[in-house]
């Protein structure tokens, strides 16, 4: 049996096309669950791990989890060596750099180098209270509600994507928004907001992706299927 680290499209995908349990980390109260087994929760670390792929004779592990979920896929890799166990990393390509892009190396970095006053903040609900001693006014998108501490000027919308170009330069004309703040998860279910920018000229500051372990990485589905199938699963 595989095990596939992750909620997202990727994952899902995958536990669609290869006999699997599916575990997602719970931070979602609504996630979209894929087909098959699903667990939900942490594994109580590396120590955790190691003692449950051994508890239900796990032979392989795909780690399909967002390209910023760093810890879950440093444990999960660590885990995996200690007891011999084949472990691949599935992970989308990053978006295509464009004009007018800020790269930093992290949320606390585009924090400080926000080139705007108005600021479209499409980084998660996690990451919030980087802002929070921000003087500028925020339009943060996510899916859950966020907890303090928050920025003192910040409209909260609360929806899922996938989004429309459409949509995403009507939300940006409405609230005036002068830059875009996101990370390069990739994919094209929230592409949207950068064509969006594009088109009106907004400067987006753009997070980079932590670097990987140096596992085996795939890109797409099709890949990661092939290699389960070499895997011993």
């Amino acid at each position: 049996m595989i095990l596939i680290l992750g909620g997202t499209g990727e994952a899902r995908e995958l536990a669609s096309r290869v006999p699997a349990v599916s575990s997602l980390a719970g931070r979602v109260r609504e996630p979209r669950l894929p087909v098959g087994e699903v667990r939900i929760g942490g594994f109580g670390g590396v120590d955790g791990l190691v003692q449950w792929l051994q508890d239900n004779e796990i032979h392989a592990v795909v780690d399909a989890t967002h390209p910023f979920a760093a810890r879950i896929t440093a444990n999960a890799f660590e885990a995996c060596q200690r007891i011999g166990v084949p472990f691949l990393i599935l992970r989308r390509p990053g978006f295509t750099a464009r004009p007018g892009w800020i790269w930093v190396d992290g949320v606390a970095e585009a924090a400080a180098a926000l080139p705007g006053e108005r600021v479209f903040l499409t980084t998660g609900r996690q990451d919030l209270a980087e802002f929070a001693g921000c003087p500028q006014w925020f339009l943060a998108r996510m899916v859950e509600s966020p907890e303090p501490p928050l920025p003192q000027r910040i409209q909260v919308l609360l929806s899922r994507g996938p989004f429309t170009v459409e949509g995403e330069l009507e939300l940006m004309r409405e609230h005036r928004i002068d830059v875009l703040v996101t990370k390069d998860s990739g994919g094209a279910m929230t592409s949207a907001k950068l064509d969006a920018a594009e088109q009106l000229g907004i400067p987006v500051v753009v997070v980079r992706r932590p670097p990987l372990p140096p596992a085996e990485v795939v890109a797409t589905v099709d890949e990661a299927v092939r290699w389960s199938g070499t895997a011993g699963a």
